[in-house]
């Protein structure tokens, strides 16, 4: 009534390591809100075994799909051991792998890691970006954008924008951690919003990414607890994005 539409899951939180506890009490509130949910960087391979796997079931009970970091696949790649990778990731029940090459050599073409990928069930995403590159130079968003189509036509589901923990400069972000609005854009029109997902992993670059690009954009790399407060302001509920047009909820018509 208040003018705030209903939409469709575009937030992907991370669990960096939560107790099961606290992460099935971040899906019992928040599920509905999920478009994918990342089972930490390399933390779920050494953790008690009983309860990774109890918190991919969990994902799979509230109808979120499961997604690796991208870390231990580029070491596993590096060690020559992609396949035994694939298989533990199917065995666990995680729905999708995140490929990459942001602090590795990527020996393997695309269609080899995603029908690797495949035959154990398994979706790929890509990450673009290199985590110690440094911003974006125009140069490099034109690079990415030939591997993220690549990678696609290869069958990868989504692209992920590399922003690491800190968003300053790393991506789309600079030194002082300011939105790159030109090369963001230049993901946006070659992918779309659907296809093109921006890591966005403190409160600076959140906001940033809503108001540039309104409640369409898709974030990743959210901290459970930060996924309320993400979602009231993807949907102008927030004092601070009340007064942006693209985020203010239209004024009803009076009945």
């Amino acid at each position: 009534m208040i003018g705030v539409p209903a939409m469709k899951p575009a937030t992907c939180p991370f669990d960096p390591g939560y107790d099961p506890y606290t992460f099935e009490g971040h899906l019992i509130q928040s599920a509905h809100l999920m478009e994918t949910m990342k089972i930490s960087m390399a933390g779920w391979i050494i953790a008690n075994e009983d309860v990774t796997r109890r918190k991919v079931a969990l994902c799979r009970d509230h109808a979120v799909p499961t997604v690796t970091g991208g870390g231990p696949f580029e070491i596993a790649v590096a060690q020559g051991q992609l396949p035994a990778y694939l298989d533990l990731v199917g065995d666990v029940g995680i729905t999708r792998i995140e490929a990459g090459m942001g602090f590795t050599d990527m020996p393997l073409g695309a269609d080899e890691v995603v029908s690797a990928a495949r035959e154990r069930g398994l979706d790929v995403q890509l990450e673009l970006g290199k985590k110690h590159g440094g911003a974006f130079t125009t140069d490099v968003v034109r690079e990415l954008i030939d591997l993220g189509r690549r990678w696609l036509d290869a069958g990868a589901v989504q692209l992920v924008i590399e922003a690491r923990e800190s968003a300053v400069g790393v991506g789309i972000f600079d030194d002082q951690g300011r939105l790159d609005e030109a090369n963001a854009d230049r993901f946006v029109e070659a992918f779309g919003f659907e296809t093109a997902i921006f890591e966005a992993p403190d409160k600076r670059s959140q906001f940033a990414l809503l108001n540039h690009f309104g409640p369409e954009v898709h974030l990743c790399n959210i901290r459970l607890e930060e996924i309320l407060r993400v979602e009231i302001y993807r949907r102008g509920l927030h004092s601070d994005a009340f007064g942006h047009d693209n985020l203010r909820p239209p004024r009803p018509k009076d009945r």
